[in-house]
């Protein structure tokens, strides 16, 4: 008998499949650039590096960086032609190099883009309790706006994607329009003179060069997360590869001119000065410092406004990757079969967005009372802790990710090149895996650096086994999963695509 659904039935699965792909490039395209969080990553990612590294040649690493991910990207634009799945790099990795390490990939996934989420969570709540004390005099903590947003968050999670999509337009949009304000005032009015200095090489190959990149490489992150929308896109094919390429692009040109001209604003002999950046300048004030003194007060309440929607545009775009993935990985079986549930009018992960939430609000809660023993004098506590020690091991998850990613474009096209050129099938993804290792590599060796710390202790070694180990707790779980549920591991990194043929390669696999 012919298990074919019949033709109501697959009518109804092809209305709400096209009910789900409402996506285009412009909107894919934003969900990435948002997760980047522009306003986020000039005005505190940038002075922030300016601050710690002294290095005036930050310009040159967006460049550079722009260009290894824009290699990644040709191998990865490839694999998403042939393969259209919400787990995105879980599914490339299964099918690539095996369903062990695709499950071992979800978990790395699934750990760094929580971190990533949660993380910001820090930064975010930080901002909204200065700007309410300064409008209002009120002392109000930290994790109470923390909490209040991640309710917002939550509530755009379980609803239409598109809108989503929309929200986020709006508010980069904002993002870029100020931050080229900025841009424009920096450039006529720079602090010793205009220079080309922090665009030679010769700036930024100095010592400190490494945690110009580990830092450089955290404002990109959120670029990879285009196939995550795959199977809410209206053309997978074109959308997801020209959204990927428009938003490395955009990244790079934008982060190098604007972070030359806030190296104009700050003054070059200044940043390259180890005592020229006082502790009470280093990081945001760098750069509210200059508007405040340049554009006017009214400049400064605007820009604190949209540094903190900035901020807020990035925790709803990892949101969203977080909930696509537990919905891809419970659909096959590897996560509980609840988590896969989608709202009929919508088709929106509702249960994936869910359990980011809350797993979102036990984290900060652990966090608000961990303060307790916190010393005020080391500096703002959610700042300090929940936002660097998450962000940076979530950054340095997704590198390593991106690395094993690019291996697995090599194998997916080993036996049938699909009529992909060597180019994008071999030599791009070749690259890439050497020039994201050694990424991962220089996060690895300045990660004290990245979390302020004058010397080591246990968190520089415990934040990134915390990033590297559910791999390997992934293999375990997949070879266990074989042994026990055969058919489950048949369908590990397959979806809703999975045909009788590609679950019969299981036992091989």
């Amino acid at each position: 008998m012919s298990s074919s659904p019949s033709p109501t039935v697959a009518a109804t699965r092809a209305g709400a499949a096209s009910e789900r792909r409402k996506l285009g490039v412009p909107a894919v395209a934003f969900l990435i650039i948002a997760a980047s969080a522009p306003l986020t990553v000039i005005a505190g990612g940038v002075t922030s590096t300016f601050s710690v590294t002294h290095v005036a040649g930050v310009p040159v690493s967006f460049l550079l960086l722009a260009a290894a991910l824009a290699i990644f990207a040709i191998g990865y634009a490839a694999m998403s032609r042939f393969i259209n799945n919400a787990g995105a790099f879980y599914a490339y990795v299964a099918q690539g190099i095996g369903r062990p390490a695709g499950v071992g990939a979800s978990l790395v996934a699934l750990v760094a883009y929580n971190m990533m989420q949660i993380g910001i969570w820090g930064m975010f709540g930080f901002q909204v309790s200065m700007l309410v004390a300064e409008k209002t005099g009120l002392d109000m903590p930290w994790w109470v706006g923390v909490l209040v947003g991640i309710a917002i968050v939550g509530v755009m999670g379980v609803n239409r994607v598109d809108l989503s999509a929309k929200v986020l337009g709006v508010l980069v949009a904002l993002e870029f329009l100020v931050v080229i304000v900025f841009d424009v005032v920096a450039f006529a009015n720079p602090a010793s003179g205009f220079s080309t200095e922090p665009l030679s090489p010769a700036s930024l190959f100095v010592p400190g060069v490494g945690a110009v990149f580990a830092f450089g490489i955290a404002a990109f992150m959120g670029f990879e997360q285009a196939a995550i929308y795959g199977e809410e896109s209206k053309d997978p094919r074109r959308t997801i590869p020209r959204a990927t390429f428009l938003a490395v692009a955009v990244i790079g040109v934008f982060y190098a001119l604007s972070s030359w001209a806030l190296a104009l604003g700050i003054g070059v002999e200044k940043i390259v000065d180890p005592g020229g950046i006082t502790a009470e300048e280093a990081g945001p004030p760098l750069f509210f410092g200059f508007v405040a003194q340049n554009m006017g007060t009214i400049w400064v309440d605007i820009m604190s406004v949209l540094f903190i929607t900035s901020i807020f545009a990035a925790l709803v775009s990892f949101h969203n990757a977080v909930a696509r993935y537990l919905f891809s990985l419970a659909r096959e079986g590897v996560l509980p079969a609840k988590l896969a549930s989608v709202r009929a009018s919508s088709g929106a992960p509702w249960a994936g967005s869910l359990t980011q939430t809350v797993v979102a609000a036990v984290v900060v809660l652990i966090f608000a009372v961990a303060e307790a023993g916190w010393d005020p004098a080391s500096g703002p506590y959610p700042v300090i802790t929940l936002f660097t020690w998450l962000t940076n091991t979530g950054a340095l998850g997704l590198v390593l990710l991106m690395a094993v990613v690019s291996i697995a474009v090599i194998g997916y096209f080993r036996k049938d090149s699909r009529g992909v050129g060597v180019g994008s099938r071999l030599i791009a993804p070749l690259v890439s895996a050497v020039a994201l290792a050694v990424i991962f590599v220089t996060i690895i060796s300045n990660f004290d650096v990245l979390l302020g710390q004058s010397e080591s202790t246990a968190t520089t070694f415990v934040l990134p086994a915390i990033a590297i180990l559910p791999g390997v707790i992934g293999v375990i779980w997949a070879y266990s999963i074989r042994r026990r549920k055969p058919e489950v591991y048949a369908r590990i990194g397959h979806g809703a695509d999975a045909t009788s043929a590609q679950l019969g390669e299981a036992e091989g696999v």
